[in-house]
């Protein structure tokens, strides 16, 4: 297993910030994204940022595993199991897709990541707009650690390097024309925040100052977490609604009472 740790600064991480995004926090349509009060609140965070300057405002882990992909598990350095859900509703001839189906089952690499802004955004602030300006603005800060951490991953062939030749802008990897996907945990392709867990094992959350309550939330907050697949035809989905059979499998595999499992995926289990 190949490791490494990353340190980023605000004025590195700026121009991998997906504003639509933030909009979105501040419950702005796409529509609204050019009116003066969209702009106002863009410039206040952008001001938040240029006051953070050259300090470290994120830290970032990367893990290159070696991996096999095993019916809807990845088995990742030999000895790990990361249990995995198939997607459930699909359109009319298309396959019903799991991560793992990326993986070969002949060996193959994974990437392991978290990202987490550590000097941002925790401190409660009287002013309720700045405290809410901080937490958005340190919210895409650690997507934006994590754009820059995968684009670095795939170019340098000292990281992975599987795409080497790769020469897209800050907008076109925000728009994610990069070879590869990285599903976060907690997230439809990847819904049960219980295996952060498991990514945790082999990652070491601590050494980036990043904790887990007994629910698997991350702390800090502004924080972000999953697996990278290289395979050109991997693409994101939504596993759907599970149902009984496929959740008692599904806790076989994961090794969880289903009565534990179940707070972590009853958003998924159909009723």
């Amino acid at each position: 297993m190949k490791r490494k740790i990353f340190c980023y600064t605000a004025a590195q991480l700026q121009p991998y910030i997906d504003w639509s995004y933030f909009y979105h926090a501040w419950g702005i349509a796409p529509r609204d994204a050019e009116s003066k009060p969209a702009q106002e609140t863009r410039n206040d965070a952008i001001k938040l940022l240029q006051a953070a300057g050259d300090s470290i405002v994120a830290k970032a882990v990367f893990a290159l595993c070696n991996a096999k992909g095993c019916d809807d598990n990845i088995i990742i350095e030999e000895h790990t199991t990361l249990p995995l859900l198939r997607q459930q509703h699909t359109r009319a001839g298309e396959a019903n897709i799991c991560l793992s189906d990326f993986v070969s089952p002949h060996g193959d690499s994974i990437g392991l990541f978290a990202t987490t802004v550590c000097n941002i955004g925790e401190q409660k602030d009287s002013d309720d707009y700045k405290h809410l300006l901080t937490q958005t603005v340190a919210s895409r800060l650690a997507e934006a650690a994590a754009t820059l951490m995968h684009k670095e991953v795939r170019t340098n062939p000292e990281l992975w390097g599987y795409a080497p030749d790769e020469q897209l802008t800050p907008e076109e990897l925000n728009l994610e024309k990069y070879q590869g996907i990285r599903p976060a945990v907690g997230y439809p392709s990847l819904p049960d925040q219980s295996v952060i867990f498991i990514i945790d094992k082999l990652l070491q959350l601590n050494e980036i100052g990043i904790g887990l309550t007994p629910n698997g939330a991350m702390q800090p907050h502004a924080s972000v977490c999953g697996i990278m697949i290289s395979h050109p035809a991997a693409r994101y989905f939504a596993v759907g609604n599970i149902n009984q059979e496929q959740f008692a499998d599904y806790a076989c595999r994961r090794g969880l009472p289903p009565d534990q499992l179940h707070k972590f995926l009853f958003k998924n289990i159909a009723k």
